[in-house]
C-alpha cells in the first residue's frame, strides 16, 4: 500500500511557516541589537515595530498584552516579545522571538564575563569599580521612575517603606517572597480599582486545557527544583534551581531581579561581590533584556559550570518561567483582567517591589561602590546623566568604566 506525497497546498503551508520563523527571528534580532534603554523603551520599540508599522495587532490589544505581562512575574518586555512571536507562528515563533531578542546581549556578556575571569588581577580594579558605581545610578533611576509610577499615595508609599525594612532586616530569598506575598493581601484590602474600558481581544488562541498545563509545569517546577537540588547535591542543579526561582518571583521588571540574584549567587559564593555589580553595570550598556546579566553571572560562577556552558544554563533556566507563564496565562487573562481582586493585589505588590528594588539600592549597590566622596560625586554624575541630560545607558556605563580606571591610575 502506498501513500500519496503532500499536496501542493500543505508543502505551501509548510513553507509559509517556516518563512514566518524565520522573519520572527530576524526582526527580534534587529530589536536585541538596537534596543537601548531598559523594558520601558522596549515597549515602545515593538508597538512601532508591531503596532504601527507592521499591523500584527491592534494598538487596544497590544496594550492588553503589555498589562498581562506587567502583571506576571518576570521580565515584560521579554514576556511581550514571546506573546508576539507566538501569535505569528506558534511556538516556534515565541522561541524564535526569545532568541532574537536575548542572544546578541547575552553572548556579549558571556564574552565579557570570561575576559575578566581570563584577565584575573590584570583587569583593571578601576574599571571595575566604576561600572559599580554606575549601577548605583542606573538602579537610582530606576527607584525614581517606578517610584513615581506605582507609589502614588501614603499606602503604596507605606508598603514600600515596609517592604524596604522587611527585607534589609531579613536579607534572604524567602523573606523577599513573603513581603510580596503579604503586600498581594494588603493590596485587596487597602485598594478599591475601577473597572477597566473595554478592549480587543488578543489575537492569540490557545485552549484553557493547555494553559493549564504549561501553569502546572511552571509550579511543579517551582516546587520539586528545590526538593531536587537538596536531594541531589550538585552546582548544575543548584543553579537551574536558584535562576529558574528568580525568574519566577520578579515582578516589576528587570531590575528588581538584582536582590534575587544578589542573594543566590554572592551569600554561596558562586560569584564575588566585585564582580556582580560590574556585571550588573556592563549589562546597562546592553541593547535587549536586563535579564540576560543572567548570562553573565552563570559565565562568571568560581567553580564549574561556568563560562559558555554556565552561562546558557542561567540564561534559559530564568526564562523559562517567562515561557510557561505567558503562555499558560494567556487563555484566563480575559476573564482574569476583569476580576478586581486581582488588580487590587497587584497595586500591593507593584509597591513592594519598588521597596525590594530600593533595598537593593543600599545593600549590595550603596554599600559595596560608595566608598569616598570622589565616589559619591561619580554616582551623583552619571545618575543626573540618566535622569535630567537624557544620556543613553550605554555611554554613560563606558564613560563610568573609563573614569573609574582613569583614577584607579592617578
Amino acid at each position: 500500500m502506498t501513500t500519496s506525497p503532500p499536496s501542493n497546498e500543505n508543502r505551501s503551508e509548510k513553507r509559509s511557516n517556516n518563512r514566518s520563523v524565520w522573519t520572527v527571528f530576524l526582526i527580534f534580532l534587529r530589536l536585541g541589537l538596537t534596543s537601548f534603554g531598559g523594558p520601558v523603551a522596549h515597549l515602545g520599540y515593538f508597538r512601532e515595530e508591531f503596532v504601527t508599522r507592521r499591523q500584527w495587532l491592534s494598538d487596544r490589544s497590544y496594550a492588553d498584552l503589555v498589562a498581562l505581562c506587567q502583571f506576571l512575574p518576570g521580565p515584560a518586555s521579554s514576556q511581550v516579545g514571546i506573546a508576539l512571536g507566538f501569535s505569528r507562528a506558534g511556538y516556534a515563533g515565541a522561541l524564535a522571538a526569545w532568541a532574537g531578542f536575548t542572544l546578541p546581549s547575552a553572548i556579549v556578556l558571556i564574552l565579557f564575563a570570561i575576559g575578566i575571569s581570563s584577565a584575573g588581577n590584570s583587569f583593571s580594579a578601576g574599571a571595575l569599580h566604576g561600572l559599580k558605581i554606575v549601577a548605583v545610578a542606573v538602579v537610582a533611576q530606576a527607584v525614581w521612575g517606578m517610584a513615581r509610577s506605582l507609589c502614588t499615595d501614603e499606602k503604596r508609599i507605606s508598603i514600600m517603606m515596609l517592604a524596604t525594612c522587611a527585607v534589609l532586616l531579613m536579607p534572604s530569598v524567602w523573606a523577599q517572597v513573603g513581603v510580596i506575598i503579604v503586600a498581594g493581601i494588603s493590596g485587596v484590602a487597602l485598594f478599591k480599582p475601577a473597572q477597566l474600558a473595554p478592549h480587543d481581544p488578543l489575537p492569540i488562541q490557545i485552549s484553557r486545557r493547555t494553559g493549564s498545563l504549561w501553569l502546572a509545569l511552571f509550579f511543579i517546577l517551582l516546587i520539586l527544583l528545590p526538593l531536587a537540588s537538596e536531594a541531589m547535591p550538585g552546582q548544575t542543579l543548584a543553579i537551574v534551581d536558584a535562576f529558574y526561582r528568580a525568574g519566577s518571583l520578579v515582578f516589576g521588571g528587570g531590575h528588581v531581579v538584582l536582590p534575587l540574584l544578589q542573594t543566590e549567587v554572592v551569600p554561596t559564593g558562586w560569584v564575588e561581590e566585585q564582580v556582580f555589580l560590574a556585571g550588573y553595570g556592563a549589562t546597562q550598556a546592553m541593547p535587549g533584556p536586563l535579564f540576560t546579566f543572567a548570562a553573565f553571572l552563570g559565565a562568571s560562577m568560581t567553580s564549574a559550570p561556568s563560562g559558555w556552558a554556565g552561562g546558557l544554563i542561567a540564561l534559559i533556566a530564568i526564562f523559562i518561567p517567562s515561557f510557561l507563564l505567558v503562555v499558560g496565562a494567556l487563555p484566563f487573562w480575559e476573564q482574569l483582567r476583569q476580576n478586581l481582586r486581582t488588580q487590587a493585589a497587584l497595586s500591593g505588590i507593584n509597591a513592594s517591589v519598588v521597596g525590594l528594588l530600593l533595598a537593593a539600592l543600599y545593600q549590595p549597590v550603596w554599600t559595596s561602590a560608595i566608598l569616598s566622596t570622589q565616589d559619591f560625586c561619580l554616582a551623583l554624575i552619571a545618575f543626573v546623566a540618566l535622569m535630567f541630560w537624557k544620556l543613553p545607558p550605554w555611554l554613560v556605563v563606558m564613560v563610568g568604566g573609563l573614569t573609574g580606571w582613569l583614577l584607579h591610575l592617578i
